[in-house]
């Protein structure tokens, strides 16, 4: 491991467009002319050729609670050691990591790691799973699929937290490969996703039915910003959509807002907008609803749905109770989708 300037590796999901190069990997499909990049600023075009500038390239290196993702029905309770790199395909005005999701290869000192590595640093922190996140791991694909593969040869889980924008063809490739995902469904209109993130919201919506379709565990969470998608209607269809397009038993993760980066006009989530969002939710008929970055009683706790036995519970990013057997309800025996 050492730390250096950008990598290069010739990138997945190109085709070549006369003398520029049309990007296949997520939405925005650039085409980038000889010597540019695309919008994630990490896939530049040299000689007919795309290459990802960020393989084996990472910027933040840490263990982590799998709560923190947030995944709560993924290994809870265990050690998750995450990785993320530089680079985004969103331009979110609210963005939290902004210094890492807004520069290039060049700007930042990155460690150089190999799949090998990653292997090694999971080891090290008694990680029972590998984590891509703090900048969109999509743009990392060559990477992260490369490392996913031989963590799942040393026995480890991976997952991705994501803001979905990604094509078909590459999300398809991750079946096997990357066993969890927490998809943020940012809002549930497309102005929202245009005029604050730069991206777009149908497909965002299509990859969490795919990866539910091929059995990746998701979770999805939807950050409530007060006066861009807070409204009761929104906030219904959302859910709605979730019991209706994917499953009663998703977990779903509503967050609060602080201000941030370029987007501070906007105030902290109260707290009654997101109990209300809880009660949407629930009357939407999902099962499992969480309430995050605040303290609001037992909304970050696991209520087994056909007993009603709390199954987990959680102070901040720790569990301090279980009671499952298996992926199941310790008192009545339900199956409640938790991967253990």
């Amino acid at each position: 491991m050492s730390t250096s300037g950008r990598g290069s590796t010739e990138a997945s999901f190109y085709t070549l467009e006369g003398g520029k190069v049309r990007c296949g990997l997520c939405p925005h499909s650039c085409l980038i002319p000889e010597g540019k990049r695309g919008i994630c600023g990490v896939r530049e075009h040299r000689d007919g050729k795309l290459y990802s500038l960020i393989y084996g390239l990472a910027s933040s290196i840490q263990p982590d609670p799998i709560e923190k993702k947030p995944l709560f029905h993924f290994l809870p309770g265990s050690t998750s050691i995450s990785f993320g790199s530089v680079g985004c395909n969103f331009a979110c005005r609210h963005c939290q990591n902004y210094s890492i999701s807004t520069a290039g290869p060049e700007d930042l000192g990155l460690t150089r790691i190999t799949p090998d590595d990653v292997v090694e640093y999971a080891r090290s922190s008694g990680a029972r799973s590998v984590s891509w996140t703090y900048n969109e791991p999509i743009i990392w694909h060559e990477f992260t699929t490369a490392a996913s593969r031989a963590a799942h040869s040393a026995g480890l889980k991976t997952n991705y937290v994501t803001n979905g924008f990604i094509q078909e063809a590459p999300l398809r490739e991750l079946n096997g490969v990357i066993d969890a995902m927490n998809i943020d469904v940012k809002a549930f209109r497309e102005g929202f996703y245009k005029q604050v993130c730069g991206g777009r919201l149908a497909p965002v919506l299509k990859t969490c039915e795919i990866a539910h379709e091929l059995g990746i565990h998701i979770e999805l969470t939807y950050l409530i910003i007060p006066g861009h998608n807070d409204s009761e209607q929104e906030l219904r269809e959302f859910s709605e959509w979730v019991s209706g397009s994917l499953a009663a038993n998703v977990p779903v993760h509503f967050s609060a807002f602080h201000p941030d980066y370029k987007l501070t006009s906007a105030p902290r989530t109260p707290t009654s907008i997101l109990l209300k969002a809880h009660e949407l939710a629930k009357a939407a008929g999902l099962e499992f609803v969480y309430l995050g970055n605040v303290p609001v009683g037992d909304k970050d706790d696991t209520f087994c749905p056909k007993c009603g036995s709390p199954v987990i519970r959680r102070e901040g990013f720790h569990v301090t109770y279980t009671d499952l057997k298996g992926g199941k309800c310790g008192k009545c025996g339900a199956d409640l989708g938790i991967v253990v």
